[in-house]
């Protein structure tokens, strides 16, 4: 059956030697996760979950980064997998519309700790839980993303993968029971992000929780049904219809997929980011605001359907406005965190510039998604000139990759404000060499908010 072809794959890449650049991969990953998780400390619904588990926290070895405290592994998971999804700075797989690094290492961390691993061990265990998630979740695509937050349904296998993988080592038949398991707690729903609400950010901490779970049961004994991805209503029929499941093995330990990474160079939904970078090139070739008569966007449909919103009323509701968005970018250049606190969000002059956007439906860059995620931008000037740019990828995908420098730098920018400069490029510097580490020598419990 075809968890049986994922599993054994799975069981195999959790202990053979990995390539360098795989390796070199995972720690990217792992960096640009902590990017996102620690400015997630300072916004809902961090607080929230600390409150509504305190009686949990203290327990266990596994760390909440940023809180200063530990919890067992499973509420760990849940906790850091919700926070590092909360501020929209974390990673991509395109093909897949898939952020695999919320449940993927927040469970990878939570069991590492726990078991005291090396810090190659997690590593590791972050490319299994990437490898086979990301193909998942690519064969069930585009008809899955209709309904469902891949994240929250996809993201239960990358968990339960890297559980699973430090949990029992190089047994596969832990690891499909543990898939198994983890693909019929899967869940999250599309609606829930076409609001305020806080249940987006939770589906990736629910995904890793579940993995956690699915990965310990399964060590233990618990058996799942091996044919929950393509049975009569098992999880393609049920969340996709008619998966291509040959895609869900393709290039297993040949063609690594977290070595195509999408990392985020814009704090907010994907789907806005190619139409963010055509502002940003026009502005940098001397385009001003105050000159723009017009705008037209030309995108592809779901991007239309996810961030079309010209009336965004709150920080999360502007990070879904690919109108809001563009506008910031050519006001002020950027769209970082700043660009949603409340100032920002009451500019007169973005405002002003979103009215006169107009958002188009493009059937051929419609037809490239989710391989493609491009966009056109056309202004039209007071002067009556018309300019144009084509962006057809985004600054952050495969084939224009942030550096590691530019990671760091982003890491800098947003881990900084909470650990201090000194804590942060201590942490980064570990980063980079923690394959020589164990991962408790990371000491992330310790990190504490700035005030």
């Amino acid at each position: 059956m075809l968890l049986n072809t994922i599993a054994e794959y799975g069981a195999q890449d959790a202990v053979r030697r990995l390539p360098g650049e795989v390796i070199h991969h995972a720690k990217r990953a792992f960096l640009d996760w902590l990017s996102a998780l620690y400015p997630g400390t300072r916004t809902a619904p961090c607080r929230q979950l600390l409150n509504a588990h305190r009686i949990e926290l203290g327990a266990g070895a596994s760390s909440l980064p940023g809180c200063g405290t530990t919890a067992f592994a499973p509420t760990a998971a849940w906790i850091n997998g919700s926070v590092s999804h909360a501020v929209e700075f974390d990673d991509i797989y395109r093909d897949a519309i898939y952020h695999p690094g919320c449940p993927t290492i927040a469970a990878a961390l939570a069991l590492a700790e726990e078991q005291n691993a090396s810090g190659l061990a997690l590593l590791q265990a972050i490319v299994v839980g990437y490898e086979i998630s990301t193909r998942i979740g690519a064969a069930v695509q585009p008809a899955h993303y209709r309904f469902f937050h891949t994240t929250g349904t996809v993201g239960c296998f990358g968990s339960a993968a890297a559980a699973a993988a430090l949990r029992a080592p190089g047994n596969a038949e832990v690891m499909m029971h543990a898939l198994a398991t983890a693909g019929t707690l899967a869940s999250g729903l599309q609606q829930a992000f076409r609001s305020d609400a806080m249940s987006k950010a939770l589906h990736a901490g629910h995904a890793a929780e579940v993995g956690v779970r699915a990965g310990l049961g399964a060590a233990h004994g618990i058996t799942g049904v091996a044919d929950i991805l393509e049975g009569e209503v098992g999880f393609g029929a049920a969340l996709a219809g008619h998966p291509d499941w040959s895609v869900a093995t393709a290039g297993f330990g040949q063609r690594y997929n977290i070595a195509s990474i999408t990392q985020k160079n814009h704090g907010c939904c994907g789907h806005t980011f190619a139409a963010i970078d055509a502002a940003l090139a026009l502005r940098a070739g001397g385009l001003r605001s105050d000159d723009i008569a017009t705008l037209r966007v030309d995108a592809y449909q779901t991007a239309l359907d996810v961030t079309g919103n010209f009336h965004p009323a709150t920080a999360f509701e502007a990070k879904f406005s690919l109108p809001y968005v563009v506008a910031h970018a050519l006001v002020h250049g950027s769209v970082r965190l700043d660009a949603f606190g409340p100032a920002r969000l009451e500019d007169a002059q973005v405002r002003e510039l979103m009215r006169k956007l107009q958002l188009v439906a493009d059937p051929d860059l419609s037809a490239g998604f989710p391989k493609t995620r491009a966009a056109r931008l056309t202004i039209t000037t007071r002067s009556g000139a018309v300019l144009k740019h084509f962006s057809p990828y985004r600054k952050g995908d495969p084939e224009s990759p942030l550096s590691d420098a530019d990671l760091n730098d982003k890491f800098a920018e947003l881990a900084g404000p909470v650990l201090g400069s000194e804590r942060t490029q201590a942490l980064c510097e570990a980063v980079w060499r923690m394959d020589g580490l164990s991962v408790r020598a990371l000491r992330l419990a310790a990190d504490r908010p700035r005030a």
